[in-house]
């Protein structure tokens, strides 16, 4: 499991740099997610962002600099979400506006890419290699929370780059899962899942990753700030997802060898 999102340690430097009130940059965090994860997890390998994710967003790529805040941003074509404020080192949210006071220094950004992105997913690609070497399949679950969806039902999105980080049957079993869990969910919509699928998925070469988004209401309390009474439901609703996944992945060599 992957838990790239849920940070909360903010390095003074935030703090001295920030414009906007500090609780813009809570509302970037997929707040307590990490708590979900390792309470759900058993024997898998969990890896987890403590930094927060104002300091340095894992699930963009190095290139998503945004020269409207990084001097060192390269040049060219820009990403829906660069443009938007959401690059590699979050410029702005759309509730609070401008989040620094100040640009950031090409050598600034430089440092925090070699400090926790670049480790990061050394981690996750040397820890999938070994699991791939050891099963001859191996399974990420990249663990998101989301903000309730407006005029949405789903209340579970799973992403998978629309098939390209994951094979069906995976996609399938987390489906299942959810259903039977009595949630609403979609499939890529309005998340497919980002740089971290598009990085570390390789189905051909079986490494197969797929992104779980789950809304907070379901796990946080009213206020969508501490666990809740639904907290213990989720880690149950994760820990089955993760249950079905196992299966599928032994079960994998078997249903190769037939097709």
């Amino acid at each position: 499991m992957s838990v790239p999102h849920a940070g909360r340690d903010y390095p003074p430097v935030l703090h001295d740099a920030l414009r906007a009130p500090f609780i813009a940059l809570m509302a970037l965090e997929d707040r307590f997610v990490d708590e979900v994860a390792l309470a759900a997890r058993g024997v898998e390998t969990t890896i987890v962002q403590r930094a927060a994710r104002a300091w340095i967003d894992l699930n963009r790529a190095e290139h998503d600099r945004d020269p409207r805040l990084d001097d060192g941003a390269p040049a060219g074509h820009l990403s829906a979400k660069v443009r938007s404020g959401l690059g590699l080192v979050p410029r702005r949210t759309s509730s609070a506006g401008e989040l620094w006071r100040r640009r950031l220094g090409a050598d600034e950004v430089a440092a925090r890419i070699a400090m926790a992105h670049r480790p990061y997913h050394a981690a996750l690609s040397a820890t999938l290699a070994a699991a791939r070497a050891r099963f001859g399949v191996a399974v990420l679950l990249d663990i998101h929370s989301m903000p309730p969806i407006n005029g949405g039902r789903a209340r579970i999105v799973i992403g998978d780059r629309f098939g390209r980080s994951a094979a069906n049957r995976f996609v399938a079993r987390i489906e299942a899962a959810v259903a039977t869990a009595g949630l609403e969910q979609a499939l890529n919509a309005p998340y497919a899942g980002g740089h971290i699928l598009e990085r570390h998925g390789d189905p051909k070469g079986q490494i197969h990753a797929v992104q779980l988004e789950i809304d907070r209401s379901l796990y946080l309390d009213a206020r969508l700030d501490q666990p809740g009474p639904g907290f213990d439901h989720v880690v149950a609703l994760v820990r089955s997802i993760i249950d079905a996944l196992t299966d599928e992945a032994i079960d994998m060599p078997a249903v190769l060898a037939a097709e």
